[in-house]
């Protein structure tokens, strides 16, 4: 009888070893010194090649990366999921001792950069570079995949909503802007960025709040493309994150109508908070979007170890600090299970926003989504 045992390695070197006659010699009273003396060298030449295993896959561990990084934005170029993941990036390659070649890819609510991750190996050298998008995938009929299918390399940030319209629109703050829709139904064209992006979760708190709002809906990839035809007149108004919309704000291209949040933002003081028009915001605030770096699950745990203290590190680069702290972000940087209990959180009291406002294709109760507080 022949037995083989064979080892490959993740560089392709395979190790072959033939037991000939060790399970044969067995039946054979005669040859019991010869078993032994087989035995005893198929065990040593095991252990060899067991211990050469482990020593070449650490090797290969510790020389990540040994290539290029995929980055997959999910979101168009100039929007803030964009800006947070192009500022962050280079102190992570200077960490990480690597390059991270960052492409946008847009289209179905940032659902196709997740699915292209999400079908790559799980190697450490395609990440996706999100938004909170994913994580209401499910309940509005775009995918059956979101970030449950994905390791949190780092959370980086996350923003406040804010409300901006254009400079030629016919009022100049969340009160004249509510009584120009209802005086003028399907009149106002607000941005969107499609199902479960944060403009359908703003307008889902107005609808649920203030009642349904007769105005149109125009589809962009991003925020940062509805932001440009808000300036050119394509649209009316905005509900973008403050970190894109600052600069706009600032550069008097754009006009802020009110930060969705229970207080003014620091950033822009002169800005009243949403709940001063109406206390019933105070029901779902404070809410906003996130962005964070993933990979997809059964990424070896060394490779997304290396990652994450790549991303911290970069994160804690003084030039992006100052960044996020001019643009109005919150810096979380968390990782591990900081970092899926946050995705828990957010999932669950987003989720059931937009079930109890009625904007789901299916109740987050189908996929084990519970509601928050129970």
């Amino acid at each position: 009888m022949n037995l083989t045992v064979s080892y490959i390695f993740v560089d392709k070197l395979t190790i072959s070893y033939n037991l000939s006659g060790v399970v044969d010699g067995a039946r054979s009273e005669s040859s019991g010194t010869n078993i032994q003396g087989r035995a005893e060298m198929s065990r040593k030449l095991i252990g060899a090649v067991v211990a050469l295993g482990l020593t070449a896959t650490a090797a290969i561990a510790q020389e990540f990366p040994t290539k290029e990084i995929q980055g997959i934005i999910q979101w168009g170029a100039g929007g803030s999921t964009d800006t947070v993941m192009r500022s962050v990036t280079p102190h992570a390659e200077e960490a990480l001792g690597g390059t991270v070649v960052m492409q946008n890819m847009t289209g179905a609510v940032g659902a196709i950069a997740l699915n292209y991750v999400a079908d790559s190996d799980a190697d450490g050298y395609t990440l996706l570079m999100g938004a909170e998008n994913p994580l209401l995938y499910k309940i509005m009929g775009l995918g059956d995949q979101d970030y449950n299918d994905f390791i949190p390399i780092n959370i980086l940030a996350r923003g406040t909503p804010i409300l901006v319209a254009n400079n030629d629109a016919p009022f100049d703050d969340y009160a004249g802007m509510m009584q120009y829709i209802r005086e003028n139904p399907g009149e106002v064209r607000f941005g969107a960025t499609g199902p479960g992006g944060l403009p359908s979760v703003v307008t889902a708190m107005m609808n649920t709040v203030e009642g349904e709002l007769d105005v149109i809906a125009v589809p962009y990839d991003g925020d940062g493309p509805a932001l440009t035809a808000l300036q050119g007149g394509a649209i009316d108004v905005m509900p973008a994150v403050l970190g894109a919309s600052i600069e706009g704000i600032r550069a008097g291209t754009m006009k802020p109508l009110a930060v969705f949040d229970v207080a003014p933002n620091a950033k822009l003081p002169e800005v009243p908070a949403v709940t001063s028009f109406n206390e019933g915001y105070n029901t779902y605030l404070p809410w906003g979007p996130f962005f964070g770096v993933f990979a997809p699950n059964g990424t070896p745990d060394d490779v997304v170890a290396k990652l994450s203290e790549a991303y911290a590190t970069g994160a804690q680069h003084p030039d992006f600090v100052e960044l996020m702290d001019n643009r109005g972000f919150t810096m979380m940087a968390i990782s591990g299970d900081e970092a899926r209990d946050f995705l828990t959180k957010w999932q669950q009291g987003t989720a059931w926003l937009l079930q109890d406002a009625g904007l789901t294709q299916a109740s987050p109760e189908e996929f084990g989504i519970a509601r928050p507080g129970q």
